[in-house]
Order: C-alpha cells, then structure tokens, then sequence
C-alpha cells in the first residue's frame, strides 16, 4: 500500500512547548503529539501540566516544571531536553490596567514573563546549540499588538516587542535556516479573556461581532502551529500571522 502524503508530519521531530500547562499551550503540544513529534512540555503548574502530559499520544515526551523567569529553571530545562526541531514560545499572563495606574510592578510582570523570558530562553537554547539547522521556531503573541483596547496596554506592548524581536531573530537565524514566525489571534477561549472582568454571557454575546460569529479555539491556534512547525512552511520565515476570525 502506498504511503500516504502528508507535507504536515512531525515524525521524528523534537518540539519544545512552553505554557503547555493549559489553553493554547495545551493544544499545540497535543496535536504535535499526534502528528508524529516528541514533545518537551514546561508549565509552571505540576498538577495542569500532568494533565497535558497524559493527554499527549505517543511515547518519548518529556515534562519538566519550571518557571521561565528562573534562570535556574531555564538551565534545568537546557540539561533535560534533546536538540529541537520545532520551538513554541507560548507562555504568558494577560493583564488589563488603565495607563494612569500601571505601576513599575505591572511593567515587570508582564514584560518578564510575555518578552524577557522567552527571549532569554531562546538565547539559552541557541548558546547551548540546543536548535538543529532548519528548525522552526513560534512565537505565540497576539492581535493585541496592532489592536489597541482600553486597559490593555501593557500585555499589547509586550506582544508588540516579541513580535519586533522575532523579526531581527528571522534575520540572524536564516543562515542556518531556522525560520521564525509569529502567530497573533485574536480572542480566543481561554482563562485569559477573562481578565477584562466580562462573564462568559457577555463574551458569547461580543464574539457574534466577529464575521465568523465566534472567537477562536485553542485547536485553531495549534492547527496553524503545526503548520509552521511542518516541512510544510518550509519557505515560510519572518512573518506575522493574524489569525481573527475576519475580526479586527
């Protein structure tokens, strides 16, 4: 019987997933699982990232709790993990606070988490030569970046910055082929739309405003993951995607 093609496959590819723990993060490491890869998960939750890891199929995964803002945590990570094929910066914090009262807290919050650590991260795996030539690496930002809402400056700003540092990555990292794209939905159900304090009778209402008449799944995120993390994407570097529903 012939084999049948599939330009998506991940068999025999090594992909890191972090804030794997739930949400969207949740959904890309799955889906990898089940197109073939061997998927590293991090999250900072013992118990939620079990739950990930349970539901991976397959075998050869590996889970390691750590948070990413500890440089203890990010080498405990780098001396546990094989060489990676596929990376998917995921992991995050949604804040909503009106301009006149973020505070020097709010600022280091969300910056260490939304940019300073998966910058950091991606530095120590490059250091450590922990990504193979061609790999593909992800960025999770976000809609948020170029679509502003009141209180929400600080999480778009952080978007905004992981979005223009994985543009400058794209350029250094192209020698070797390693391709870097961003993917930026907009909302999506998870914990973190709940931040703005709306219920979710409200939200179901808001997403009717959306062409499509919904907001996104985490699945819809993870299928454009795989994607990008594909042979398929093979030409497919330095680009933001805006995954909306036809929203803005």
């Amino acid at each position: 019987m012939a084999q049948t093609f599939n330009p998506f496959s991940l068999e025999g590819k090594q992909v890191l997933v972090t804030g794997a723990s739930a949400g969207i993060g949740q959904a890309i490491a799955i889906v990898c699982s089940k197109m073939g890869a061997s998927v590293v998960i991090t999250g900072r939750n013992v118990d939620r990232l079990n739950v990930t890891r349970s539901l991976l199929v397959g075998e050869g995964h590996i889970s390691i709790i750590g948070d990413l803002t500890e440089e203890v945590d990010v080498l405990k990570i780098l001396s546990s993990i094989p060489k990676l094929d596929g990376i998917v910066h995921c992991a995050g914090i949604g804040h909503r606070k009106p301009c006149k009262l973020i505070d020097k807290g709010d600022i280091e919050d969300v910056m260490n988490v939304n940019f300073k650590a998966p910058v950091l991260l991606q530095t120590a795996l490059l250091s450590a030569k922990k990504v193979n030539k061609s790999a593909s690496v992800v960025f999770v930002a976000s809609r948020a970046a170029n679509a502003p809402s009141i209180g929400n400056a600080l999480y778009s700003a952080s978007k905004g910055a992981i979005i223009s540092y994985a543009k400058c990555l794209t350029l250094e990292l192209a020698p070797r082929g390693i391709r870097v794209n961003c993917i930026c939905p907009a909302m999506v159900w998870t914990d973190l739309i709940y931040k703005g304090g709306l219920t979710k009778e409200d939200l179901e209402k808001e997403q009717l405003k959306y062409p499509l008449k919904r907001y996104g799944h985490p699945d819809d995120v993870a299928n454009l993951a795989i994607y990008l993390l594909s042979d398929a994407a093979s030409w497919m570097t330095g680009s933001c995607i805006d995954l909306t529903g036809g929203g803005e």
